[in-house]
């Protein structure tokens, strides 16, 4: 790097932000959990890392980014990054190839900048976490839940709104929720909206408040895109409701998926609002959250139908799983949970509610035994373990973040057994995980034309074929297949990305299109000479002139 532009950097910086050249802080932000560097053989560098410490850095790093890049010799490009755990799709690599990459590690950019209990909307900095957030509401007691993901409470809010992910809380997409967003784009010059312009008074609250703005929807820009950077965003907050309890239909017959798909489509219709998103998922999957690998965690194999016969007899796992929540007052919240059991009447089923007697009784019973009792009786110590996991599944559902969903990862890695399962990191731990989300058409038979080509397809390459529909709406579902793989073993590696590859490729001849791509496969997808990417790519020149902002991100140009 030229000593030049080493100064030229350090003078725009924050006396307690940083440059860092050191190979073994490099490093670290190259791990992920996609085995790129071993797939596809391509060279993924960073030149440097920045760690920004004030959100007023962004315009100054973009604007120097700018007047460089007229010179060959200081020219470099951005790549900003809020806590880089976005597992699965390139967790905090770039998607470019350049080799004048700095990453701009926003982590630090955590302030709370202003919260409404009344209205419970939230303005938050990109380093902001699920954990973070639980943690100001739960001290200052306010009633409202944190939009949490799978990905764990260590991960960005608000990067992960921008891609446009989603949970299983009221609010179920999280872009949906965000109300107000500024920004910077790539050419420097600041966003704000309309109404925040046009806005005379003291407090500018208003635009918060109102998610349209006025003239031109631009914020959408910001999404799944390499047009801008987000320096703050706004986010509306689902309240505690005063009752709550989750709901797990459980089916014995696989066959029974095609007459269970109008039934959760109703209570979608029915209770929009009261429920929140509703989960299927199949056997495998449920195993994969409360069994070990009987294969053995290195092993480059699928579990047969003994093993999985065996397993599930032993966990008393059905061929699918309807799990969803019901929140409302304690009268609401009674008479939609009678209403779903009436519902699901329709089929042969087991109907399992988190506020039932059993399940209540049960956890008394075992926080009060000793934990060296529980150890030493392994029926004792199984019940326990699920227990653990339902448990903590259901604070999901309440809006508290925790890492429960990670152990999926860890299916296949060697030592799988010995991390603790609160520290868990898939990329730092070295798990192997990709991930292939479709969109599918809420119809029974589509469902069940994407569940055969799931079974079929996964095996082909050893992959486990685990299988997850989120009913995001009564008419849209996106299935989350996880492609869980050996990270250390080559050959598990390739066949995990050509697995991914098949899915995606045959995927498309069938109308399962994917809402979600990794830094990988925005490369090879994406067509650049197609009327949306061409529209995208004029976008980018006029907002980028100089293309210094995370080149090869959504943009195939």
């Amino acid at each position: 790097m030229p000593p030049k532009l080493i100064a030229l950097i350090e003078k725009v910086l924050a006396t307690d932000s940083s440059l860092s050249f050191d190979p073994q802080k490099l490093s670290r932000f190259m791990l992920g959990t996609e085995g790129l560097e071993y797939f596809d053989k391509k060279q993924r560098r960073l030149m440097a890392v920045i760690t920004l410490t004030q959100s007023y850095e962004i315009k100054a790093l973009l604007d120097l980014a700018n007047q460089c890049a007229i010179d060959e010799t200081l020219a470099f490009s951005l790549y900003p990054i809020s806590t880089g755990q976005n597992w699965g799709y390139g967790t905090s690599q770039p998607a470019g190839l350049s080799k004048n990459i700095i990453l701009v590690d926003l982590g630090k950019l955590t302030d709370i900048k202003h919260f409404d209990s009344e209205l419970g909307l939230v303005t938050i900095e990109p380093g902001v976490t699920q954990q973070q957030l639980s943690d100001y509401l739960q001290l200052n007691n306010h009633d409202y839940m944190v939009p949490v993901t799978g990905a764990g409470p260590d991960c960005s809010i608000l990067a992960n709104a921008l891609e446009r992910g989603y949970g299983i809380t009221p609010y179920t997409d999280h872009f949906s929720a965000v109300t107000s967003i500024q920004g910077y784009w790539a050419n420097g010059r600041p966003y704000q909206s309309a109404v925040n312009e046009l806005d005379a008074s003291d407090d500018k609250f208003v635009d918060k408040t109102f998610k349209w703005g006025l003239g031109p929807y631009l914020e959408g820009l910001f999404t799944q895109s390499n047009l801008g950077i987000v320096s703050q965003m706004t986010i509306r907050l689902a309240k505690k409701k005063a009752d709550f309890t989750s709901f797990f239909i459980q089916m014995q017959d696989d066959a029974l998926l095609e007459e269970a798909v109008p039934l959760i489509r109703q209570v979608l219709q029915d209770y929009e609002g009261i429920v929140g998103s509703i989960n299927l998922m199949d056997q495998r999957r449920l195993l994969s959250m409360f069994a070990r690998n009987p294969k053995g965690n290195a092993t480059h194999q699928v579990m047969n139908n003994k093993e999985i016969k065996t397993l599930a007899n032993d966990l008393q796992a059905p061929s699918w799983t309807i799990v969803g929540s019901i929140y409302g007052s304690v009268g609401v919240v009674s008479a939609v949970k009678k209403e779903i059991d009436v519902i699901f009447k329709q089929l042969p089923c087991k109907r399992v509610y988190s506020n039932s007697l059993a399940i209540v009784l049960t956890n008394k019973v075992i926080n009060k035994l000793p934990d060296w009792l529980i150890i030493k009786i392994p029926i004792i110590a199984k019940v326990a373990e699920q227990l653990d996991s339902f448990n903590k599944g259901k604070e999901i559902m309440l809006g508290k973040p925790n890492k429960v969903a990670l152990k999926l990862a860890y299916w296949r890695h060697k030592g799988a057994q010995g991390f603790d399962k609160d520290k868990l990191s898939p990329g730092k731990d070295g798990c192997g995980l990709l991930w292939y989300a479709p969109l599918i058409t809420m119809k029974a038979n589509k469902m069940r034309e994407f569940v055969n080509f799931i079974r079929e397809t996964c095996p082909k390459f050893n992959i486990e074929p685990f299988i997850t529909f989120t009913n995001l709406k009564h008419d849209c579902v996106d299935s989350t297949i996880p492609i869980v793989f050996d990270l250390s073993n080559a050959q598990a590696v390739t066949d995990a990305h050509n697995c991914l590859k098949e899915l995606v490729e045959e995927g498309l001849k069938k109308g399962f299109v994917p809402y979600r791509l990794s830094i990988d496969q925005q490369q090879w997808l994406l067509n650049k000479d197609s009327d949306f990417w061409q529209t995208v790519d004029q976008l980018k020149t006029s907002l980028d002139p100089h293309n210094i902002l995370s080149q090869g991100r959504y943009n195939p140009n």
